[in-house]
C-alpha cells in the first residue's frame, strides 16, 4: 500500500486544516469530492498521507498527541472534521530561534502563549527515527533562521521539503543548488492559496494585459484575525512577505509597475475575524482612447483551508519526485502552488506544465544559473 510519511513544522491553523482535510476526504468518494485540484495525483490519494512527526514550541501543543494539539488554542479556523485518528505522534519541541515575535504577548489574544519549558529536539534525528519522507514548513512569517534550520534538517536526512512561508529557499540560488546536489526535492516558496488574494490579483492583472488595457496603479490590502496576522504586525518580519506577494503580481504584467504604483501586503490584525481573511483590491487602468477606469474588489476566505487545498498537491508531488529520484527545486508544482517559485509562469501555463510533469514521468529540467538568479531577484 502506497503511503506518504509526513512531518509538520508548526502545529497551527494550517496544519489543523490539512490534517482535518485528509481525514475528511477519507470518508468521501471521488464522485462526492469538491475543493481538490486532484483527487488522485501520481497514484496517491489524500488518505495515503500519514502524519509521523510534528514540531512546535507552544506549551499548549508540545508533548500533546497531534490529534489533540491541532485543536488547541490559539487555533481559530473552521473545524469541519472533528473526529481524527490516533496518529501515535507526540508534538516535539522544535528550536525556537527567531520563530516567536517579541511583540506577541503584548496582545490579550496571545497572552496564554508561552514557549514550552523543554529542550529542543534534534529535528534531523526525529525525521530519521520516524521515517518521514516529506516535511511541510508552517513557520511564522519572518522566521528566517528557523526555516533554514528545518531546511538543513531535510538536507541532512533526504526528506523532501515543502516551504509554505516567505523565506526564500527553493527560489534562492544557493539553497536550490544544495537541494539539487543532494537530489532532494523542494517545493517553494510561500504558499499561494487555492482561491485567494494573490491568485485572483494575478489573474486580473494578466487579463488586463491580454485585453489590451494599461494597468496604472494597484493595491491589495489584507486583514485577518489569526496568529499569522498578529505575528505580521511587527513590520520588520514582513520584508520577504511583501517581496513575495508583490513579485507574484508583477510577474504577470508585460511591464512591471513602478514601486510607487503598486502596494501589496498584510495590512492589519482584526482579532474578531479569526481565520477569516478579507482582501481589498483596487486596480486603475487606461482603456480605449486612454479613458481611465477602475475596479474595486472585496474577497472573503477562510485562510487555512484555502491553503490546505494547495498544500496537499505540493506534498504528493514532492513524494512523486522522491519516487522518481528527482531532486532540487520542482519548478512546475512550485509555479502552481507558490507565490515566489524558482520560475514564474502564467497560471494557465503552469497548470499545463504540471499536468504534463505528473503524466510524463520525466526528470524536471534543471534551471540555468540565469533563471535561478532572476527568480531570486539578483
Amino acid at each position: 500500500m502506497k503511503t506518504i510519511r509526513l512531518a509538520v513544522a508548526g502545529v497551527g491553523n494550517c496544519a489543523s486544516s490539512l490534517l482535518q482535510g485528509i481525514e475528511y476526504y477519507r470518508t468521501h468518494t471521488s464522485a462526492e469530492t469538491t475543493g481538490l485540484m486532484h483527487t488522485t495525483l501520481g497514484g496517491y490519494r489524500l488518505e495515503d498521507v500519514r502524519a509521523v512527526a510534528a514540531f512546535d514550541v507552544d506549551r499548549r501543543k508540545v508533548g500533546e498527541p497531534l490529534e489533540e494539539a491541532i485543536f488547541a488554542p490559539p487555533q481559530c479556523t473552521t473545524i469541519f472534521q472533528r473526529d481524527l485518528p490516533a496518529y501515535g505522534v507526540t508534538v516535539q519541541m522544535g528550536p525556537v530561534l527567531d520563530g516567536v515575535a517579541a511583540h506577541m504577548n503584548e496582545y490579550p489574544e496571545a497572552q496564554a502563549f508561552r514557549v514550552a519549558d523543554e529542550e529542543p529536539c534534534d529535528v534531523a534525528e526525529v525525521l530519521r527515527e520516524t521515517g518521514a519522507e516529506v516535511l511541510v514548513c508552517y513557520m511564522p512569517v519572518g522566521s528566517e533562521v528557523a526555516v533554514h534550520h528545518y531546511a538543513q534538517a531535510c538536507l541532512d536526512t533526504g526528506v523532501a521539503f515543502v516551504n509554505c512561508v516567505p523565506v526564500f529557499i527553493a527560489s534562492d540560488l544557493q539553497w536550490g543548488k544544495r537541494f539539487r546536489e543532494r537530489n532532494i526535492p523542494i517545493v517553494g516558496d510561500d504558499i499561494k492559496s487555492q482561491f485567494g488574494a494573490t491568485i485572483v490579483h494575478r489573474m486580473l492583472a494578466r487579463l488586463m494585459g491580454d485585453r489590451g488595457v494599461k494597468l496604472r496603479r494597484t493595491y491589495q490590502l489584507n486583514t485577518g484575525g489569526n496568529t499569522d496576522f498578529l505575528n505580521m504586525i511587527e513590520q520588520h518580519r514582513l520584508k520577504s512577505k511583501r517581496i513575495s506577494k508583490t513579485e507574484s503580481v508583477q510577474s504577470q504584467l508585460d511591464e512591471p509597475l513602478a514601486p510607487e504604483n503598486i502596494h501589496i501586503g498584510p495590512s492589519d490584525y482584526v482579532p474578531w475575524q479569526k481565520d477569516n481573511k478579507i482582501c481589498f483590491v483596487r486596480m486603475e487602468w487606461d482603456g480605449f482612447g486612454d479613458v481611465p477606469m477602475n475596479l474595486e474588489l472585496r474577497l472573503s476566505v477562510e485562510d487555512s483551508p484555502n491553503s490546505a487545498g494547495i498544500v496537499i498537491d505540493a506534498i504528493r508531488c514532492a513524494k512523486l519526485a522522491l519516487d522518481r529520484e528527482i531532486g532540487g527545486p520542482l519548478r512546475e508544482i512550485s509555479a502552481v502552488c507558490m507565490k515566489h517559485p524558482p520560475k514564474q509562469f502564467r497560471d494557465s501555463e503552469a497548470r499545463d506544465l504540471l499536468e504534463q510533469w505528473i503524466e510524463d514521468d520525466h526528470e524536471i529540467p534543471i534551471l540555468t544559473s540565469h533563471e535561478m538568479l532572476a527568480a531570486a531577484g539578483a
